[in-house]
């Protein structure tokens, strides 16, 4: 009898299997890549990456978010994107081998997270458009045809019916089965879809770079001109001159970043506006960049701090600022405080990533030099602190004041709205509480005996510090010497000369603000209105 050919399908065995896996994974990689071409053509931030990497912010519980801060720092965010893509890429393995018996089932399956993609894209407090859900729709199709096609390669055989027409199954990894299958074909086929999809990601991000040439232009054509109200020069006794303290100064790359943005937003200044409106502004009022510069422009150095800084943490940095008083603004507009008879005692601050922080209107109008600022140290804001405008407070920490990218302004209550810190835990009102640090000796650092200089800073902005102390192990209270203070809203550097012994030690420090208050034995966490205790190390003199 003659032979026939006819298409059966194969009972997979686990070479197949394994590259089945594969096919899963080139298949995820492709969905990314072609997500982050549509994402160019959209924006940035509809990425299924970021937009899934954003909704898992805001999901996570306050505990949670503070740990990550304080074991990654600012990586942060660096290590939740990679922690996205490692569950993505098990996630496609396991799609992929499963595809290899279920072929439409793995297919789906990709179409499911693509679904998964587009509605956080679309349900981001940012989205202003279905077309957010493009990229997570667009890649994911491609991903289910390219796993597809691939795992077709693997699952149909030809195989010749016997003469009593009986179709012989073969071993998905046995000789026959070996030769059922092009394995070369195969190959091709993956490799053309690996690199095709490097080539479309390429472009992708490329064109996703580009996007924000227009800010990057603005930023570098701007000159800020020089303040009507310039600061004070800084002390020349205000920066210590020892080994391993803080500089008085922090620089910009070396500035603290806390925030929950995946992407750094790039907004061209030529075309940003802010708009101040709400309850009890009698006259709403839109400002462009160019409106601000061309305002009295205030410079003053003021320290922030983050409430997620740990006791004795690194999320503390002193800059100085440029900027326009918001209390002009807000006046301006007709804004009153409460303690004069205004009806709003919240300013809701909106960033262009829909970021929201409330700060008490008593605060902003108290006569302290709340600003929207425009420069840093002698520069534009740098895009990852803010440009072109963010808000600065000093007294305040920075999850209740230091709106960044900051395009509304929102009078309103602390009843009516609760902004995003305050509904996942965190104080509604948050002054900066007095601190200090020990920058030098490190812990478990190795001294030799003789004469050890201590040396660290101190923070109360807004109240100032008035007397810092150190204590050696159960030891007394001793008074340090204070360096001298630039202004009660900036850090304040303090040494002690220490006349170390042979062995171990504990070294602690204390500090008192210009009110009188001790700063706190008492630990507690950062959650809901930041740290207190006494920072201490320990070392091992020698």
């Amino acid at each position: 009898m003659k032979d026939e050919e006819k298409d059966q399908r194969v009972r997979p065995g686990w070479p197949r299997v394994a590259l089945g896996a594969l096919s899963g994974a080139l298949a995820g990689f492709a969905s990314l890549a072609v997500a982050e071409l549509v994402a160019a053509a959209v924006r940035p931030q509809s990425s299924p990456v970021i937009a899934v990497g954003g909704a898992s912010i805001d999901a996570t519980p306050a505990a949670v978010k503070d740990w990550a801060i304080r074991h990654f720092g600012t990586d942060d965010k660096l290590v939740l994107q990679l922690g996205i893509l490692a569950v993505l890429a098990v996630l496609a393995l396991a799609l992929g081998g499963l595809a290899v018996r279920f072929r439409r089932a793995g297919a789906a399956g990709v179409l499911l997270f693509g679904g998964i993609g587009a509605a956080a894209a679309v349900s981001r407090p940012d989205s202003t458009s279905l077309a957010d859900a493009l990229p997570s729709v667009v890649g994911a199709v491609a991903g289910a045809l390219l796993l597809y096609v691939l795992v077709g390669r693997l699952t149909m055989v030809k195989t010749p019916t016997s003469a009593s027409g009986a179709v012989t199954e073969e071993a998905g990894d046995g000789p026959s089965a070996s030769a059922g299958w092009d394995r070369r074909e195969f190959v091709l086929a993956a490799a053309f879809a690996a690199a095709a999809s490097a080539a479309v990601g390429a472009v992708g991000r490329s064109l996703n770079a580009s996007r924000g040439q227009g800010a990057i232009a603005s930023r570098d054509k701007l000159v800020l001109p020089s303040p009507q109200s310039p600061s004070q020069p800084i002390p020349k006794r205000a920066g210590l001159r020892i080994p391993g303290i803080s500089p008085f100064v922090t620089p910009n790359s070396d500035f603290y970043r806390v925030d929950t943005a995946l992407v750094v937003p790039k907004v061209d200044a030529t075309t940003w506006r802010l708009r101040i409106h709400g309850k009890g502004v009698r006259r709403p009022t839109t400002y462009s960049f160019d409106d601000l510069l061309h305002r009295e422009l205030i410079e003053r150095d003021i320290t922030l701090t983050c409430v997620s800084n740990e006791v004795g943490g690194p999320y503390v940095g002193n800059a100085r600022w440029i900027g326009v008083r918001l209390a002009d603004l807000l006046a301006e507009c007709g804004v009153k405080p409460p303690s004069r008879g205004g009806p709003a005692d919240q300013l809701v601050s909106r960033s262009v990533d829909a970021m929201t922080i409330g700060s008490p209107v008593e605060d902003l109008m108290d006569g302290r030099d709340a600003m929207l600022a425009l420069g840093m140290n002698g520069e534009p804001l740098p895009f990852e602190h803010g440009f072109p405008v963010r808000m600065v407070v000093p007294g305040l920490y920075g999850f209740v004041s230091a709106c960044k990218w900051i395009e509304d302004i929102e009078l309103t209550t602390f009843d009516s709205y609760d902004p995003y810190w305050v509904k996942r835990g965190w104080a509604r009102r948050a002054p900066i509480k007095t601190a200090s640090r020990i920058d030098t000796p490190k812990p478990f650092a190795r001294p030799t005996d003789g004469t050890v200089m201590l040396a660290g800073v101190a923070w109360a902005q807004h109240r100032g510090i008035d007397k810092v102390e150190v204590r050696i192990d159960d030891g007394p209270w001793q008074e340090a010497d204070l360096a001298a203070e630039d202004t009660r809203d900036t850090w304040r550097q303090w040494s002690f000369p220490w006349r170390a012994t042979k062995g171990g030690h504990t070294l602690a420090v204390r500090a008192t603000d210009r009110t009188g208050v001790v700063q706190t034995d008492k630990r507690t966490r950062t959650i809901p209105d930041g740290a207190s205790g006494w920072h201490s190390v320990v070392v091992a003199v020698e």
